[in-house]
């Protein structure tokens, strides 16, 4: 008897990180149904970034509906020469604010949370970005971070 062989996956053009992998519940009668909700940014490292949040019954497939939903709310940064956005935005989402600003050549990318991960993907180098709310939704975090994103007009 012969082993089957599958077929290795073909490399995606997105690089891809988890922010948030979590068990929810739900009361019904009879007691808790659970599911998993994943929370999901993906991005090229060239100037395209998406968030997509997922939910299902295991962890695979709550994965996978979170990076279909990533690739259909991708967004496109405008970058300069030295990898750094053009100029300085802020934006609020649910209680979450945000300011990006840009950086000189060489100072690298000076983020935190959620905001790091999402500039990184997007392909920001040089930046620098502060939550100011004090809340660790990193959620919330991360899509305040993308519409400060949208908010971004090349020079």
């Amino acid at each position: 008897m012969a082993k089957e062989f599958r077929k290795p996956r073909p490399k995606s053009e997105y690089e891809q990180k988890m922010i948030d992998l979590r068990r929810v519940a739900r009361v019904m009668a009879g007691g808790r149904r659970f599911t998993f909700r994943a929370a999901l940014v993906i991005g090229d490292l060239k100037g395209r970034v998406g968030f997509g949040l997922g939910k299902a019954v295991d962890t695979s497939r709550a994965i996978e509906k979170a990076l279909r939903e990533a690739k259909k709310n991708m967004v496109s940064v405008p970058l300069t020469k030295s990898g750094s956005i053009p100029h300085e935005v802020s934006a609020k989402y649910g209680s979450a604010k945000i300011i990006l600003k840009p950086a000189r050549e060489g100072k690298g990318l000076v983020a935190g949370g959620a905001a790091r991960i999402v500039l990184a993907l997007a392909g920001v180098k040089n930046g620098s970005a502060k939550i100011l709310s004090r809340g660790k939704n990193k959620m919330n975090n991360a899509r305040a971070t993308m519409e400060a994103i949208k908010m971004l007009k090349a020079k």
